[in-house]
């Protein structure tokens, strides 16, 4: 079998904005970017769960991604608000 290069992706975060709840949590909502070396460029939307340690740093635990489609996203925020 050929060996394959993996190509290295660069993340970055456009926008985002958290909210916090019960003792230390926070809900995320960002827009990231994603570029490969070879120049290729995705645009997402991620929700991430995490908490705060006690010095205030932020730690994430989970996280889902959904593609930066108006229709997508627009069945996901329908869906929350009718849930």
């Amino acid at each position: 079998m050929e060996n394959q290069r993996r190509s290295k992706v660069h993340f970055e975060t456009l926008d985002s904005e958290k909210i916090g709840f019960g003792k230390s949590n926070f809900l995320e909502v960002a827009r990231k970017k994603a570029t490969t070396e070879e120049g290729e460029e995705n645009e997402f939307i991620s929700l991430s769960r995490g908490y705060y340690l006690d010095d205030g740093t932020a730690r994430f635990k989970k996280s889902l991604t959904i593609p930066d489609d108006p229709e997508i996203r627009e069945f996901v925020a329908e869906k929350i608000r009718t849930l």
